[in-house]
């Protein structure tokens, strides 16, 4: 009466399958977005650190050493500054699980300051 239909043992464990099938996708898809979401951070670390560099550059204090101290700990090996002119560019790689990854990830952010 009502019960629905009827599942034989042939559908025993069905689900169970599928969920098999479906995890790594799912799970290279959360794997991607927590990527993307580390390489917008990155860029927002760079930038941070571009302008503390350009600052302190303008003010007559070293840029490089401004512009690594204004990066947390972990990016302390990832990270290349530059200064060309009165211009300080960050270029930082976001943390990553897969190396290459991140390679291809990598940021850039540039900022100038003139001495008043």
């Amino acid at each position: 009466m009502g019960r629905g239909p009827r599942t034989g043992p042939r559908d025993a464990g069905q689900s169970t399958v599928e969920l098999v099938a479906v995890l790594p996708a799912l799970l290279l898809a959360g794997l991607l977005a927590l990527q993307m979401l580390a390489a917008g951070y990155a860029l927002t670390l760079a930038d941070g650190a571009a302008e503390a560099g350009a600052l302190a550059l303008a003010s007559g204090r070293p840029a490089v050493e401004a512009a690594r101290g204004a990066l947390p700990g972990w990016a302390e090996d990832d990270v290349h500054v530059s200064i060309e002119g009165g211009r300080v560019t960050v270029r930082l790689y976001p943390p990553s699980l897969i190396p290459a990854v991140a390679d291809r990830l990598a940021v850039t952010s540039s900022a100038a300051a003139r001495p008043r």
